[in-house]
């Protein structure tokens, strides 16, 4: 079996599950699961990002000790598990034990080849990104991602990165990969970031000033600088560095990350990974921001969106649908619930409902519950598909290959009315059989390639097509993908309605 790692970004636990983060971890499930389906053996990491003076600042708001305030965050991101039907295998948290451990030797090995120093050093900070800001970073005195911050002058003797070391290490990488980050354009905008010059970048906080840290080794008046811990959980979940089998059979690994994110996973981490003699990583794929009903989100007018709260409204399957088909690939996309609603009439109810049910009903109606017999190939060219779905899946660009499949299932419902199986049937019913087997041949098809993004969806419509899901499974992607799956003669399941109409 192939190996195939993949990670989420860890969000900060100073606030509620957004729908940004939901986006990120809903394209890294549904990539985990297609590596799955193609035999890969997967590891799927996710998390919560718990030091920083953010948190230590909110958990005195709320009269907490640190420890207890991100223990009642964590969980309340770990429930986004069956909310959102994620299959991660790695939930890691920044304050675990052994990712503390981890992130204290790997500052070492960084040390120890040169990399950290101490200095006097006075920057302005924004406590919303956790991050140094120069004044051509600024919006009218503010930072641009967090207006609603005040910045803050920081003024002390910190440990230093040597960040400038690596400018001509990461042109090379990013030269020798040009799929390194993508889309194409987030790699562009990183090669001349790092192409005007490296600034040297504080990794350490002193502990009198902020003590809910990592404790830096060997200096016990100072904590690990929170983006210098948080980017190390990649690897530690790997149990580096103790189990070094693991760490080099899954390592280097997938990211994914949000626009605001960049920098740190493309720039600062690779960096990083080069100091400390490692891999650094295989892909970095960037996805935008979200927006509501055309408006940046924001508490105060009130439009957040909860991710938790859609989806109990919605449907799991349904979220998952609409955000990966909706929001381009590593643009910036807006969620409607006036769109949502379009999208599930139309896309959902009238094309994939409709067919599965019209197919199955027809096929039990005319022949006495059973699948015709079997024609020696596919009609409408669903291979064709299955190559683009496959390509488009791999590159994590699940709103190309969802608009693919919603093209091909509008072609095999205009197929029925071009056919009129129910009137041909008077006339000619091995020829509808001929129709009927290859509508439903190609829904079975169609079940296995919505499966990275509607797993649970995909599941009914194979068991309506009187398939065990189990054994239908085990098959894996390549061997199920050939035409004639369905057997002549096979009983068929039950229609059932699977995207009922809205009340």
């Amino acid at each position: 079996m192939k190996k195939f790692y993949i990670t989420t970004t860890l969000p900060y636990v100073n606030a509620e599950p957004h729908i940004g983060f939901a986006l990120e971890i809903i394209e890294a499930d549904a990539l985990a699961r297609f590596q799955a389906l193609k035999g890969d053996e997967v590891v799927f990491n996710t998390g919560t990002d718990e030091h920083g003076t953010k948190i230590q600042r909110k958990a005195i708001e709320k009269g907490q000790d640190p420890q207890a305030y991100v223990d009642e965050y964590a969980a309340k991101f770990h429930v986004l598990k069956d909310v959102l039907g994620l299959s991660y295998t790695n939930f890691i948290r920044t304050t675990d034990t052994h990712h503390k451990a981890a992130a204290q030797d790997f500052w070492m090995r960084c040390y120890n080849n040169g990399d950290i120093y101490k200095k006097q050093y006075e920057v302005k900070y924004c406590v919303g990104c956790e991050l140094e800001k120069t004044d051509s970073e600024l919006a009218d005195g503010k930072c641009p991602i967090h207006p609603t911050y005040t910045l803050e002058l920081i003024k002390e003797e910190n440990y230093f990165f040597r960040f400038s070391k690596y400018q001509n290490a990461l042109l090379e990488l990013y030269s020798k990969d040009p799929d390194f980050v993508q889309p194409a354009f987030r790699l562009k905008e990183i090669k001349n970031f790092v192409e005007n010059g490296l600034t040297d970048f504080s990794i350490s906080r002193l502990k009198s000033k902020m003590s809910w840290g990592v404790p830096v080794p060997n200096d016990p008046d100072h904590v690990m600088y929170v983006w210098f811990d948080a980017l190390i959980n990649y690897i530690s979940t790997l149990g580096w560095p103790e189990d070094q089998k693991k760490f080099e059979t899954f390592w280097p690994g997938v990211q994914l990350c949000g626009k605001d994110n960049l920098r740190q996973q493309s720039a600062m981490w690779q960096a990083m990974l080069l100091s400390a003699n490692l891999p650094t990583s295989k892909r970095i794929y960037v996805h935008g921001f979200i927006t509501a009903n055309g408006q940046k989100m924001s508490k105060s007018i009130g439009n957040v969106v909860d991710p938790i709260d859609v989806c109990k409204r919605w449907g799991t399957e349904v979220i998952r649908y609409f955000l990966l088909r909706e929001i381009p690939f590593g643009e910036d996309g807006d969620f409607s619930e006036t769109r949502l609603k379009e999208r599930y009439v139309s896309d959902l109810g009238n094309t994939l409902g409709n067919l599965v049910n019209r197919v199955i009903a027809m096929s039990k109606k005319y022949f006495d519950g059973k699948v015709p017999t079997r024609t020696p190939a596919s009609a409408h060219n669903i291979e064709e598909v299955k190559k683009v779905v496959e390509a488009a899946f791999a590159a994590c660009r699940f709103d190309s290959g969802l608009d693919v499949i919603w093209k091909s299932l509008f072609e095999a419902n205009k197929f029925i009315e071009e056919t009129q199986p129910f009137k041909l049937i008077k006339t000619d019913p091995e020829a509808v059989g001929r129709v009927l087997y290859e509508l439903l041949e190609a829904c079975r098809w169609y079940a296995w390639l919505i499966t990275p993004v509607m797993p649970h969806i995909a599941d009914q419509m194979l068991s309506q097509l009187g398939l065990n899901v189990e054994e239908e499974r085990s098959l894996g992607w390549d061997k199920a993908l050939q035409w004639g799956g369905l057997k002549s003669g096979q009983p068929l399941g039950e229609p059932s309605i699977l995207f009922p109409h809205l009340m």
